[in-house]
């Protein structure tokens, strides 16, 4: 199961509105298919993604903690297969 929010472009824009927090996101293909679920300090990891072109697409949750940030990235994985 994806998370429950809408995709936006990867561009700087969408990287400058992410928190400063803790959250998992997922980066997707221009078709919408998730390619990568991961977590960390939110803004840092899509800084990165853009800088290495590793999806065209990214949607994010951000968490309270980070162990909680850890605990969602592991189901999303595991149900998206990756």
């Amino acid at each position: 199961m994806p998370l429950p929010k809408r995709w936006r472009d990867l561009t700087r824009g969408a990287v400058g509105s992410a928190p400063e927090r803790y959250g998992v996101y997922e980066l997707g293909d221009g078709n919408g298919a998730v390619v990568a679920v991961d977590w960390g300090v939110l803004r840092d990891e899509l800084k990165d993604a853009l800088a290495y072109g590793s999806g065209e697409q990214v949607r994010w949750e951000a968490c309270a903690t980070k162990a909680e940030a850890e605990e969602l990235a592991a189901e999303h994985r595991e149900r998206t297969g990756l």
